[in-house]
């Protein structure tokens, strides 16, 4: 294990901390931050999504945007805006100008909190960022930090009051991560958590175990460009490659419930994506290869929220899990 591998080790470690029960959420979190992508966390109230992103920016030196999505949100909100200002000149005159308010989309991570509560055009105002990294105000366009990554959340069964997010913008998030229930044993050591957070000695420091460091952003750079050289075989390429086309062709697979399953396939995007989080995890396993079962590790994150689910499977209540892994089942690698 290299330096990098390590720090990120760490990285994971201290996330793991203040998160029980939640590692594959954790993962997905770093397999993000990895590979420069965003991601989407929906799950009930109270499974620790805003404290997993949380946690992720304490454990890094880095600067840490939340916005709060409402309906009365503005696009303004969150990319600034121009503010009317008089500026006083050698001569004691005050001149009017312009000056540019950032928002707070202007840090390297940033909480869309309950994103679908707010409607399209505030929801859009992330499409730019998300894609070219920039922001454009009257016609000026200002550059985000070189480490950006934005973290969603929704909550998936309360409707009332939200405005889902359209096709093309669930394209942008790299991952989608189902936060679940914890089980018994997570459970009961959320509760110890908490009461030692709550209690602390009499420097005020937490009785819970002791926090790695912070970790600094320059290992995030450094592992990124060891993961751009890890090795994609053309077995494993032509495997990610027939998974997406499996989701647009499904009559390919007459035997399965795929075509009944899927109405829309993935775009290029997906292929991308699965890329890239499959080198990302074969890097954290310590391998500068890919294996099939990388690809298959990151499938159901990369690839559940990128199709159009059949009138037919939202009748019969399938889910996304369910139709991905009837996917594996049916397409054979090499």
């Amino acid at each position: 294990m290299n330096q990098s591998q390590q720090a990120i080790a760490n990285l994971i470690s201290r996330v793991e901390q203040s998160v029980v029960g939640q590692r594959h959420v954790v993962e997905s979190l770093v397999l993000g931050l990895l590979t420069n992508g965003h991601v989407l966390l929906e799950g009930l109230p109270g499974t620790a999504k805003t404290r997993s992103v949380k946690a992720l920016v304490d454990a890094l030196n880095t600067s840490f945007g939340r916005i709060q999505f409402t309906p009365d949100l503005l696009p303004s909100d969150v990319t600034g805006t121009e503010v009317y200002q008089e500026v006083v000149n050698y001569s004691g005159n005050a001149k009017p100008q312009l000056h540019f308010q950032a928002g707070p989309i202007f840090n390297s991570i940033v909480l869309a909190d309950e994103i679908n509560r707010a409607p399209a055009k505030v929801q859009a105002a992330l499409l730019e960022a998300m894609a070219e990294g920039t922001i454009t105000v009257a016609d000026e366009t200002h550059q985000l930090p070189e480490l950006f990554m934005v973290l969603a959340t929704q909550n998936p069964i309360e409707q009332e009051g939200t405005y889902p997010l359209p096709e093309a913008q669930m394209d942008r998030f790299l991952l989608k991560v189902r936060v679940d229930y914890p089980d018994d044993d997570a459970e009961l050591n959320i509760m110890r958590l908490v009461r030692s957070e709550e209690t602390q000695d009499d420097e005020g420091d937490s009785l819970s175990a002791e926090p790695l460091p912070a970790i600094d952003p320059k290992w995030v750079f450094k592992a990124r460009q060891e993961i751009a050289k890890v090795e994609v075989s053309s077995i494993a390429e032509r495997y990610i490659v027939a998974l997406i086309m499996a989701t647009r062709h499904p009559q390919r697979y007459p035997n399965s419930k795929l075509p009944r399953w899927i109405q829309v396939g993935a775009s290029p995007r997906a292929s991308i994506a699965l890329d890239k989080c499959s080198r990302a995890y074969a890097w954290l396993q310590g391998r500068n290869f890919v294996e099939p079962d990388d690809i298959r590790a990151v499938a159901h994150s990369v690839l559940g929220h990128r199709y159009t689910p059949s009138f037919d499977a939202l009748a019969e209540g399938i889910c996304a899990t369910e139709i991905i892994d009837e996917l594996l089942d049916h397409v054979v690698i090499g």
